[in-house]
């Protein structure tokens, strides 16, 4: 299915969020702080977040299932000189192909509700984070205000699927969408999933109205 949208994806996040999604993304960097270091970035779809991680000074892997997504993300770090601080290479979250403890800090941009299997990806994530690094998630979430729930349910599970399957080509993709963000277990629920497996000091911060959250998570140091 991301191979299918590849070519598309970019200009239908920035179109459908309108342009909301580069602040979330911007909010999401700065967490890494001024040395953040070697980075995994899981997901990295089209390379946006592993390119403006390079760009604080992080030496960064992106990893992701889609070949497709890849090589958009390889033509942008070609444009962008950053062949110096990023490597992407197809992976599965599930199975990473990197040693115990080798990151600072993992980050994941509206990947962690695609992985089939939740609890198997957070703990290949802990294992490959060094002891207090730091896991940065964002994700979409649905608003709690009834008023903005009620327009962004009727934006997101009518016109977003209508325009995205208009503009992609690929209808079923953006059908998916919703329905994945609507189960994923967002807020407290999440919180929860992250502390059962083994991450400390697990936070959330709404984004826009809790359109998006901003999940952040330490890896526990040794006792």
């Amino acid at each position: 299915m991301f191979d299918a949208i590849a070519r598309r994806y970019d200009l239908l996040n920035h179109l459908l969020s309108c342009g909301v999604d580069r602040r979330w993304r911007a909010r999401a960097v700065r967490l890494l702080g001024d040395a953040p270091g070697r980075v995994l970035d899981i997901a990295c779809g089209t390379g946006d977040l592993s390119l403006a991680s390079a760009r604080r000074g992080a030496r960064v892997v992106g990893v992701d299932i889609s070949e497709n997504m890849l090589e958009i993300a390889r033509a942008k770090l070609l444009d962008r000189g950053l062949s110096d601080r990023v490597t992407f290479q197809c992976g599965d979250a599930e199975s990473l192909a990197f040693p115990d403890a080798s990151f600072d800090a993992v980050t994941i941009a509206f990947g962690a509700r695609n992985f089939e299997h939740l609890d198997r990806a957070l703990r290949e994530i802990l294992r490959v984070l060094r002891p207090g690094g730091r896991l940065i998630i964002l994700e979409f979430s649905t608003p709690t205000a009834p008023f903005v729930a009620g327009l962004y349910r009727f934006y997101f599970t009518r016109v977003l699927p209508f325009l995205g399957g208009l503009l992609s080509g690929d209808r079923a993709a953006y059908a998916y969408l919703p329905s994945s963000v609507l189960a994923f277990p967002s807020g407290a629920r999440f919180l929860s999933i992250l502390d059962s497996s083994g991450f400390t000091s697990a936070s959330a911060r709404p984004l826009t109205f809790g359109i998006a959250t901003l999940y952040t998570a330490i890896a526990p140091l040794p006792v």
